[in-house]
């Protein structure tokens, strides 16, 4: 550590064990500490400031108070920890503000505050002091059963949503972004509306450039203020709440961004970041990669994820980029990363992190989910950390959606030659946790909405969208959809504009809406659709094997037995009038929903008698004329 200035005895206000937990990267709560607060000092109220930067040879606080001049206000160092503070007296909330740090070789940078809880509105890059305290949550109902809900056994449907491209108000305004406040009320009415369980927001925390929709993170304790203040989202998340519906994050402590204002060599070295390129470096994003080495660092994370969930009523967290962490060689080619200690590509101290992080989270039983976006086969990502897994709730499941789009986008006649494509699946259902995913990635960078990915004309990509979708909704795992694939937007997502809702004036447009909601609404009503999705006893093939005819059938059951489903869907254009169907027992199998119908009332909902006779290996079977394309789900 280079010479510093005299080190103090400080405020108080950080504590010598507070040092020592922040040293031990177990003090679960630093940003209480760390960063700017409100605060009373020797009868003075002001705003008190503290930093962690022990390479430093001097920290000063700038800001609008002082003319930005950093010689005015410097701060003292705290023995043994290299955390700096100051007091400084009748400062309030809503002042702007950076530290001012000399590096040994006398070069001063002007760095946002990595604690912040506010930051400056684009392009501006400074921080803002706030006050998170006090506000009045109502949402004591929706956090107490959440508490007693075991995630696994419950409904997750998840709409993933970029707030400032769902829709936009008209106004010039910060881009026409809906404020926190107004997109509440919209998405809450929107999401109940159609069925959703959770919505699942990319890009909140402060970020400085759109284009990186909010995975290149400069401010990870600020919600972004392109639409409000903290208080403002503590209000979106309330709000959602007492409508009955989840809010999940975006949460990514893969990396950070190079911004002179951010975590890159913070203090002039590196800092938050590997010092080797080798590990500190993503060539394919050329971002900086958190050193999980660090104590001060892992705490740094696992504060922040806790932040989001206490302080906010955060759902969950949905974890970015899992495999880039979890693996050395991740985007970098021979000679340009380093192996382990045994010689392997495992980054085991990421490794460490996740199961440290997910203990403690998940630890304090608050009925909280964390999720990984994890997109090879490392074993045991939703398995328990003693049981040497990765502690997560859930796994994305990204080898189903690959091999599901894979098989949608084939001309039909090519479909049964792929018909492994959509049962593999199948195979390793129970070997995690999973969430089926269709996410924004997957509409991005000339891959083609939902519906233009579809072969066909017009209406064939319509009918085949509705078949895809009710595959999905019947599909063992959990449910995502990224916003505007329910209704068919044509063009791939653009982060600078609102989707195309004017596409709903349309017959086809809103008739897949209609039924994406009758999917969403059947998926909610009938556990036997959520409470045994990684359970065998949970799910039956029909027949896995009609690729000529490519016709999937299938059956989904809840621990009860009883209200169970039968799936069967064509994914052809060629009517089977002659389609008989095997069913494991005689007795009444009622259509709940078709694909030209949706969902049908229960007064007009046919049933259809099975009698014995063997088919598809069963001992009862049932006649249903099977349309082209068609979708058909019976209760028994």
């Amino acid at each position: 550590m280079p010479q510093q200035a005299k080190k103090q005895a400080g405020t108080g206000f950080i504590t010598e064990v507070d040092r020592y937990l922040f040293g031990q990267g177990t003090h679960y709560e630093i940003y209480e500490k760390l960063g700017a607060h409100p605060r009373t000092y020797k009868k003075q109220q002001g705003m008190y400031f503290a930093v962690w930067a022990p390479h430093a040879a001097r920290v000063s606080l700038v800001g609008d108070f002082n003319s930005w001049n950093p010689d005015a206000n410097p701060m003292e160092v705290l023995e043994d920890s290299g955390i700096w503070e100051i007091f400084i007296p009748k400062m309030i909330p809503g002042q702007l503000y950076k530290y001012a740090i000399t590096t040994t070789s006398g070069k001063v940078l002007f760095k946002a505050d990595p604690y912040a809880f506010s930051a400056e509105y684009r392009p501006g890059t400074a921080s803002v002091t706030a006050e998170i305290d006090g506000f009045k949550w109502s949402d004591e109902k929706w956090m107490a059963a959440r508490t007693s809900t075991v995630p696994s056994k419950a409904p997750l449907s998840i709409y993933e949503v970029h707030l400032g491209s769902w829709r936009k108000a008209n106004r010039e305004e910060k881009d026409g972004y809906l404020t926190y406040k107004e997109a509440a009320h919209q998405l809450a009415a929107y999401v109940k509306e159609m069925g959703y369980t959770h919505v699942e927001l990319m890009g909140i925390a402060e970020h400085p450039f759109d284009g990186s929709w909010g995975y290149q993170v400069t401010g990870y304790f600020a919600p972004t203020s392109r639409y409000g203040l903290p208080k403002d989202f503590m209000y979106f998340v309330n709000y959602l709440h007492k409508q009955g519906i989840g809010v999940i994050l975006d949460w990514v402590p893969a990396h950070f961004p190079r911004d002179a204002h951010g975590l890159a060599d913070f203090d002039g070295q590196a800092l938050y970041e590997y010092a080797d390129p080798r590990k500190g470096e993503h060539p394919d994003w050329g971002t900086k990669v958190f050193d999980y080495g660090k104590n001060e660092v892992k705490n740094f994370l696992i504060a922040n994820a806790i932040f989001w969930i206490e302080k906010f009523h955060v759902d969950g967290l949905r974890v970015d980029a899992v495999a880039s962490m979890l693996y050395l060689d991740y985007g970098r080619r021979d000679g340009e990363w380093i192996a382990n200690r045994y010689g392997g590509n495992q980054n085991l101290e990421a490794i460490e992190f996740f199961k440290h992080l997910n203990s403690v989270l998940l630890g304090r039983k608050n009925g909280a989910m964390m999720i990984a976006e994890e997109s090879t086969a490392w074993p045991k990502v939703t398995h328990k950390p003693e049981d040497d897994g990765l502690g997560f709730s859930f796994k994305w499941n990204m080898g189903w959606m690959h091999d599901f789009l894979e098989y949608m986008k084939l001309d039909p006649y090519f479909r049964k030659y792929n018909h492994n494509k959509m049962t593999f699946g199948l195979t390793y259902f129970t070997s995690e946790n999973f969430i089926l995913v269709l996410s924004h990635d997957e509409v991005v960078h000339l891959k083609c909405s939902m519906i233009n990915k579809m072969p066909g004309l017009y209406d064939d990509k319509f009918a085949n969208l509705k078949a895809g979708y009710t595959f999905m909704i019947g599909h063992p795992g959990k449910k995502l959809l990224f916003m505007g694939q329910e209704f068919g937007q044509w063009h791939e997502w653009d982060e600078k504009v609102a989707l195309d809702w004017h596409l709903l004036d349309e017959d086809r447009h809103k008739e897949l809406q209609s039924y994406v909601k009758d999917l969403l609404h059947l998926y909610r009503k009938f556990p036997a659709l959520y409470s045994m999705d990684n359970d065998w006893d949970g799910f039956q093939w029909i027949n896995a094997n009609d690729g000529d005819r490519s016709i999937f059938s299938f059956i989904r059951r809840d621990e009860t037995g009883k209200k169970s489903l039968l799936f069967v869907i064509n994914f052809t254009p060629v009517e089977r009038p002659d389609y008989r169907v095997g069913v494991p027992k005689k007795g009444k199998y009622t259509l709940l929903l078709d694909g030209q119908h949706g969902m049908l009332p229960a007064s007009h909902a046919p049933g259809y008698k099975a009698s014995l006779g063997e088919c598809d290996g069963q001992p009862y079977s049932f006649d249903y004329p099977l349309p082209a394309y068609g979708t058909a789900v019976f209760r028994f």
